[in-house]
Order: structure tokens, then C-alpha cells, then sequence
């Protein structure tokens, strides 16, 4: 069992939790992965993982309510306990030496990036951030950014903090002014980071996405993660998260993402009883 030490509700869909994960602590990077059940036969809920403490054994993880089962995982309280918590799993993200980068953060995709963020500021690269939301509470994780990000913009739908718009509007904004980025790392609803890449493409501005398909064992053994990247087939879980975002064929991977979105809104639960 996993004990969720903390836990924070950012705001009606978005919640934070802390869990005591001594393996995963020890031994995860930015940008891995892990799978969370949170009670016995339960859904694998995949999630990527927000800040790690080697030394206090802690994970954080961020998740959005949305299905039947990441409703269920917000109802639990600190002290209250998970039956697993598998990984680390997925390939850390590559994190050159860069002078200067740009994190772009649509919604809960700001989770991700943190860590990813913090480890390059770590190395003395120079970090600029825009988070972008619908409204200002989907703008998350600011004052976390904020103790290393060189620059903060944000961007909301409805203009109640930052600019009234999205994050590209922000960026062609930058660009406009002359800001010039070694690299460009986007994590988002799939038309957020299609729609960065669009733009960075044609600036030839290397650009790091992450993708987060449909999963269900982690381990590349189901296929339900296949993405096509530079013609290929690719899976999110073993050959990913993150990838070249000019190389990702986001049409197809926005398709693939309404095929089970009635199923989804479901519970699965694992009964082997049959096979014993």
C-alpha cells in the first residue's frame, strides 16, 4: 500500500496528491510516468509526475478529474491509502545543455513541464514559462515556476490573467520582440502543442512535446498508446512520453483520442477470477 501523505484541491477538476513511494522516489527522472490503481481491481490511471524528494520518499502527482475512476482517486484524503503505484515507467526527457528555452504549459500539461523545467534551471539554463488555461484557475503551478523561471506569462481564454487568448499568442508575441530560444518544450491538449509546432516549425525552433494517449498496461505490450512519429509507429509509454513535436502526426492522435470517450467516463475493474 501507498500512503497519500498530501493533498491539495487547486480547483474543481484539478486536485494535487503527495504519496509515499520510496522505489519510484529514488529512481525517477522528468518526464517519466507512473500508473496509479487506486483501490483493489481498479483502473491504471496513468500519470505523469509532477516533483519527486529522493530523500523523503515522496512523489507528487497532479491529476484532473474527468472519468469515473480519477473522480474516485479525488475523493481520497490524506492518510488514505492507494494499493499501487507502478514505476517509474516511460524515457526521462532528454535535457540538453541549452543557453536559453521556453516552457509552454496549456492546463494541467503545466504538471509535467515543471519538473522538466526545474531540472534544466538545475544546470544553469535560463528559463522562460507561459501557462495558459481557460480561465485563472487552470492556470497552475505559477508560484512553483516562479522560483526559477526567468520570465512567467500566462494566457487565458476569457483574460482573467495574462492575456486574453492562448499561450501561441503569447509566443508569437515573443518572437515578435526578438526573443530567441535554444529549444521549445510544449505540454498540452494535443491542438495546443499542434498548434506551437506549427509555429516553431517554421522558425526552425526544436521543439519537445509529450504525449498522453490512451493507456492501459504501460508496457507496450497493449498497443492502445501507438502515436506515429516521422512515419513510424511509435508507443507513448515505452518509446515516449515526450517526442520531436515536428516529427508527431497530431491529426491521427487527436482522432485517436475520441474513440473511447464514452468508455472512459466508466469504470474497469480487473477480475481474474476466472483464470485462477
Amino acid at each position: 500500500m501507498y500512503k497519500i501523505i498530501a493533498k491539495e484541491i487547486i480547483n474543481d477538476l484539478v486536485q494535487k496528491m503527495v504519496i509515499k513511494a520510496p522505489f519510484v522516489a529514488r529512481k525517477c527522472q522528468p518526464g517519466q510516468f507512473i500508473i496509479i490503481i487506486p483501490r483493489e481491481g481498479g483502473e491504471r490511471i496513468p500519470l505523469t509526475v509532477t516533483d519527486f524528494d529522493r530523500e523523503k520518499e515522496l512523489v507528487t502527482v497532479i491529476f484532473q478529474m474527468l472519468g469515473e475512476s480519477t473522480r474516485f482517486l479525488g475523493t481520497l484524503k490524506a492518510g488514505d491509502t492507494v494499493p499501487d503505484f507502478v514505476g517509474p515507467l516511460g524515457v526521462p526527457t532528454h535535457l540538453s545543455k541549452h543557453k536559453k528555452v521556453l516552457g509552454i504549459g496549456g492546463g494541467v500539461g503545466a504538471a509535467p513541464l515543471y519538473p522538466q523545467m526545474k531540472a534544466l534551471a538545475e544546470n544553469g539554463t535560463e528559463v522562460d514559462i507561459i501557462i495558459g488555461g481557460k480561465t485563472k484557475e487552470f492556470c497552475i503551478l505559477g508560484d512553483d515556476f516562479k522560483v526559477f523561471a526567468k520570465n512567467i506569462y500566462y494566457a487565458t481564454n476569457d483574460g482573467s490573467l495574462g492575456e486574453k487568448g492562448f499561450v501561441t499568442d503569447v509566443l508569437n508575441r515573443l518572437i515578435s520582440e526578438g526573443k530567441q530560444y535554444d529549444e521549445i518544450f510544449a505540454i498540452g491538449p494535443l491542438i495546443m502543442m499542434k498548434a506551437v509546432v506549427e509555429i516553431t516549425k517554421k522558425l526552425n525552433i526544436p521543439t519537445s512535446v509529450s504525449l498522453n494517449p490512451l493507456m492501459i498496461d504501460g508496457t507496450g505490450m497493449c498497443g492502445c498508446c501507438r502515436v506515429t512519429v516521422n512515419g513510424e509507429t511509435k508507443f507513448a509509454c515505452v518509446d515516449g512520453p515526450d517526442f520531436d513535436g515536428f516529427s508527431v502526426d497530431f491529426d491521427e492522435a487527436m482522432v485517436r483520442q475520441t474513440y473511447y470517450k464514452d468508455e472512459e467516463q466508466k469504470s474497469h475493474r480487473c477480475n481474474l477470477d476466472n483464470y485462477k
